[in-house]
């Protein structure tokens, strides 16, 4: 797999969640996933900025433009330096929520991702990786 373009942009803020949001759409475009595909990484690129703030403290998300063969995609790893989490296969369960959220976040970004990886270790923070490819 080579890495054509990437770039990381900060999860500081509310309007940082935002411009994750915009600027996931406009490599989706740019690579030439449809609509479904499109709306899919989107989601799923909220739902981990906006962990990434509120569970995480705040912290990056690595986009990258990515090809395999004739197979493009679109990669991205999210990245905190928050508390962790204690028991991934739990934070992944619908419904289960450490906050005051709907609990759909993890599930929900790995159904709608083509890649999902989690590693984590309490105290040390959580890395978030995802991929949709055309």
């Amino acid at each position: 797999m080579t890495v054509t373009r990437s770039e990381t942009l900060p999860i500081r803020s509310g309007d940082d969640v935002v411009r994750v949001r915009q600027r996931v759409r406009t490599l989706a475009v740019e690579i030439g996933l449809g609509l479904v595909d499109q709306t899919k990484i989107i989601t799923a690129a909220s739902e981990l900025a906006r962990n990434t703030l509120d569970y995480g403290g705040g912290g990056d998300v690595r986009a990258e433009v990515v090809q395999s063969g004739m197979r493009k995609g679109l990669r991205l790893t999210f990245e905190d330096q928050g508390p962790g989490i204690a028991d991934i296969e739990q934070a992944l369960t619908d419904h289960y929520t450490s906050g005051g959220g709907l609990g759909l976040g993890l599930g929900g970004a790995r159904r709608l991702s083509n890649e999902f990886h989690i590693a984590s270790t309490p105290g040390v923070g959580t890395r978030v990786m995802i991929a949709r490819w055309k």
